[in-house]
């Protein structure tokens, strides 16, 4: 088959039977590891912070949640422009740019990091360059959701981001064993660190610098995958002025605020795990158990998506959301201030599963939402319009799900410093907890008022 595909009708079921079934779904098992190694770039900093002092670097708590949330805000800023690109240049093409960017940072971390001595001001830089990885989200997102029909695009988009999610506990589970021997050789891993373990009283020497090059040759690998065997589609083809008349519509300004409650909680919450372990619960083996909130997220994001096709996204988004502030109000709050790390960690893995359920659900109403606008205004105007209502509706939510994903985004920014600022200026990261309960709740009244109560404007 071409690599650019000029006839495309995943609503016509025996074309989609016969064709596009195997298409699509080729494109998105090259898609989801592309999206994986994004996430696992984008989120290094969220482990490699935790162990730069072992390494000889001296920073404070703030700087090091900062460097945890730098990434975000760049990969954040990064999806705006990234949502907008692939009906410009293709799926095909844009997903092998933005998968070999990732050599950047990787190459760079990896170089950085076997000198203490490094400037504060460097991996500042390097942590916004891992920002590409969080960028890829929104292109990945909106190509994958021109594949598949209407019936199957929660199942598409939540196994495009629930598999791609597990990057972030992918990246947090591989780091701390890889930098813990000299992989690559000295030549490239470096002489390695000494550490005395204050609790073991123990001496280990570890390599740093394996938390940027482990990745450098699986991205080459997928970026290979990508250029040659996926698509890119003829009908997907906008101008970035066709696209930019989402910013008109109410909707995705909602989906955008929404968006922020779930998936800004989930990378957000990843981001911030292991600073928040560390600084809260010190004597804890962080890497025994920053992986697992990831994981559990990452895991049910398709399932959020499956139970989505079948009971209503916006229904589960208003439940997750009521969930969310409850196991902050009865959960991490009362287990902060009893100092009880196993209801800590039971309650924030409890959030990761609900912001895991979140993101499936929301992505799945977006499509739904603009494809029920666009068939309205079509109504009674024969078939021709239908499809080419469709037509419209399927670019404009591919849209919509870039840009709501670049939004959402910066939740990763603001949930670790959230953190940091607060147990600066009170001793614990409670006002920061509490702003995010109120923020849910601005969440659940959004959906119930326009998506999930009987007479909503959209019902989803």
């Amino acid at each position: 088959m071409s690599r650019t595909i000029t006839h495309w009708e995943p609503e016509h079921a025996e074309f989609w039977q016969r064709t596009g079934k195997q298409v699509a779904n080729r494109n998105l098992w090259i898609s989801i590891p592309c999206l994986m190694l994004s996430f696992s770039v984008w989120m290094l900093w969220s482990v490699v912070a935790a162990n730069l002092d072992k390494a000889g670097f001296q920073f404070s708590k703030d700087q090091l949640f900062l460097l945890t949330a730098l990434p975000a805000l760049s990969g954040a800023t990064l999806r705006i422009f990234y949502s907008f690109l692939v009906p410009v240049f293709g799926g095909r093409r844009w997903t092998t740019i933005s998968t070999a960017s990732l050599l950047i940072p990787a190459i760079g971390m990896g170089m950085a990091l076997k000198d203490p001595t490094t400037s504060y001001s460097t991996l500042l830089v390097l942590a916004l360059l891992c920002g590409l990885g969080g960028g890829n989200f929104s292109s990945s997102m909106s190509n994958i959701s021109f594949f598949f029909p209407k019936a199957r695009k929660g199942y598409a988009t939540g196994m495009n981001a629930g598999i791609g999610n597990l990057g972030v506990s992918v990246v947090q589970f591989v780091t701390p064993m890889v930098i813990s021997g000299a992989v690559f050789g000295a030549s490239i891993s470096g002489n390695g660190f000494e550490f005395l373990n204050p609790k073991t009283h123990q001496t280990a020497t570890f390599w740093l610098a394996n938390a940027g090059f482990i990745w450098v040759l699986p991205i080459i690998l997928a970026t290979i995958a990508s250029w040659f065997f996926m698509n890119d589609l003829a009908s997907a083809k906008a101008s970035f002025a066709d696209q930019a008349v989402i910013f008109k519509r109410k909707h995705n300004w909602l989906m955008c605020w929404l968006y922020i409650g779930t998936f800004g909680s989930f990378i957000g919450f990843s981001a911030g795990f292991a600073m928040l372990i560390k600084s809260q619960f010190p004597e804890v083996d962080v890497a025994k158990f920053a992986f697992l909130g990831p994981l559990a997220g990452a895991l049910v994001r398709p399932v959020g998506g499956i139970i989505s096709d079948k009971i209503g996204g916006a229904r589960l988004t208003f439940w997750v959301f009521a969930a969310m502030a409850a196991v902050i109000v009865a959960g991490i709050v009362p287990a902060l201030h009893s100092h009880d790390f196993t209801l800590f960690l039971a309650s924030l893995i409890g959030m990761f599963i609900l912001t895991g359920l979140g993101n499936g659900s929301t992505f799945c109403m977006i499509p739904l939402i603009f494809l029920q606008m666009k068939e309205r205004a079509a109504e009674g105007k024969g078939q021709p319009a239908l499809a080419q209502a469709r037509l419209e509706a399927s670019k404009e939510s591919a849209a919509v799900l870039g840009f709501s994903g670049a939004i959402g985004a910066y939740g990763g920014f603001f949930i670790p410093q959230g953190f940091g600022t607060s147990i600066k200026l009170t001793g614990s990261p409670d006002m920061a907890l509490y702003t995010f309960v109120a923020f849910y709740i601005t969440c659940l009244v959004i959906t119930w008022w326009f998506y999930s109560r009987k007479g909503a404007e959209m019902p989803c």
